[in-house]
């Protein structure tokens, strides 16, 4: 057994302490051999400080494309010529996407804009939307509107937003060379005031940007120390006309000792599979990974891409006896 998982073993699995960057480093850079080991160990963590039970959770866009930042991984910039062009929902469209959501078991509905951050338009597409989707579906609601001003985390909060998700996307030191019109602090500051709210915080990211494996063990120990209530782990799906359109799929192996890695560094957090999961891990790799640490899904499509359907992750969960939680244990 490797040093590093010897050492998790006692400080993470036993005591619930979180690996720090060279531990987290160790692990993502440990041999093929030893993967079902670390999986095994980051599956254990899992059970012990956050039990058997699955959140799942379904994603829908408000306002699609047209957005002035130039995020290189992202379909939805009006800046790149990938063929997303803009699109607003209307509410009564919200409200059915929230219902069908529902059936799926799922006890949370992220709403979704991609822009800089909301102006007054959107704040009021916002309020009449989550108050039509709570008057007719029980399910929470969470938001995910770019950087906010106080002001702006106040209403959410007053609106009966439960959750907000605002991703630092990569660590640090790689940032600039992923977004250029804002700053990795910018998205840090609109954090710190979600957290202040009340409001859960929804914070991860993508690897595969072109990040080297020092960076994603210093992204994943960024994260533990903004401690969110969950982390969605993405994995870049290239997409046609984007800077990053061209760049190759994490391998397979990568991502579950990435899935390992970011759970014993963060034991208690919900550890979320989100986009690219399907063409990096295919089937046997999604359940692999929820063998090894993962302990929530997006349930169906994302934003701009396809997700896996809704009863092929349901069905998997109930093959491996992990219930999925109910609503009215997160109210």
């Amino acid at each position: 057994m490797p040093e590093i998982l010897d050492q998790a073993r006692t400080q993470v699995l036993e005591n619930g302490v979180g690996l720090d960057e060279a531990g987290v480093l160790a692990v993502l850079n440990l041999p093929d051999e030893h993967l079902p080991a670390a999986l095994q160990l980051a599956h254990d963590v899992r059970m012990r400080w956050c039990g058997p039970e699955v959140e799942v959770e379904g994603i829908v866009s408000l306002k699609t494309g047209g957005c002035p930042e130039d995020c290189h991984f992202c379909s939805q910039s009006g800046l790149f010529t990938s063929p997303v062009r803009s699109v607003w929902l209307d509410i009564p469209s919200l409200v059915e996407a929230a219902k069908q959501t529902a059936k799926t078991g799922a006890t949370e509905f992220c709403i979704v804009a991609a822009v800089r951050g909301p102006d007054a338009r959107l704040m009021k597409q916002m309020r009449d939307g989550v108050a039509a989707i709570k008057a007719e579906v029980d399910i929470q609601v969470a938001a995910s509107l770019g950087m906010l001003t106080q002001e702006q985390v106040d209403d959410l909060v007053d609106m009966g937003v439960h959750r907000y998700n605002h991703n630092l996307e990569t660590c640090r030191s790689y940032f600039p060379n992923v977004v250029t019109t804002h700053s990795w602090e910018e998205r840090w500051e609109t954090l710190r005031m979600v957290r202040e709210s009340g409001m859960e915080v929804c914070c991860g990211g993508i690897l595969g940007l072109g990040e080297t494996v020092e960076q994603r063990a210093e992204f994943a120990t960024q994260l533990a120390e903004l401690d969110p209530h969950e982390v969605p782990l993405n994995f870049l799906n290239p997409r046609p006309g984007t800077p990053l359109g061209d760049r190759p799929v994490v391998e397979g192996k990568d991502a579950l000792r990435a899935i390992a890695a970011f759970r014993l560094a963060m034991p208690r957090t919900i550890l979320r599979y989100a986009g690219g999961r399907e063409i990096t891990l295919g089937d046997l790799g999604t359940r692999d990974g929820l063998l090894g640490g993962i302990n929530a899904v997006i349930v169906g499509n994302y934003l701009t891409t396809l997700g896996r359907p809704a009863t092929a992750d349901l069905d998997l969960l109930e093959d491996l006896k992990m219930p999925v939680k109910a609503l009215s244990a997160t109210l």
